[in-house]
């Protein structure tokens, strides 16, 4: 029975820590009138350059109805742009326009500090323990 609890505490203390660094996400990025997927996605052009749509869904983890929204309001707010791929034109690629590239260039560093001020507390053996470990995790739970 002790260790039913000691997995309950577990899953507990993950789902509250993952929807507080979420709420620091949400607030940071709502500075810039964005909101969290609208960030990722942004995020993921900028490190990435130029994705199709459909693969942008998989990579920040939401679902193919939602992307093209998502990609509606970043056009609609002239940070991407929806460009057709010449060898097949069944394919849309998402670009970050240079409005959106220097809107990333200016917030993104200042993402990464209030991001950092979560993890202040652990040394950097302390953090690549928290990384191995949630991964052992999350990829057992992929298994199931």
């Amino acid at each position: 029975m002790e260790l039913a609890n000691d997995v309950l505490k577990a899953v507990t203390v993950i789902l509250r820590a993952s929807q507080a660094i979420h709420e620091v996400i949400r607030k940071d990025v709502a500075k810039y009138g964005l909101n969290p997927t609208e960030f990722s996605v942004l995020e993921l052009l900028y490190h990435k350059g130029n994705q199709p749509i459909q693969m942008i869904g998989k990579k920040v983890l939401i679902s193919s109805s939602s992307i093209t929204y998502v990609i509606d309001k970043l056009e609609q707010k002239q940070y991407v742009r929806r460009e057709g791929c010449p060898e097949d034109r069944r394919v849309i690629y998402t670009v970050l326009t240079s409005k959106g590239k220097a809107l990333m260039d200016e917030i993104f560093p200042k993402h990464v500090m209030k991001i950092s001020e979560v993890f202040t507390n652990l040394d950097n053996n302390q953090m690549m323990q928290v990384v191995t470990l949630l991964k052992q995790v999350g990829c057992k739970a992929k298994q199931l």
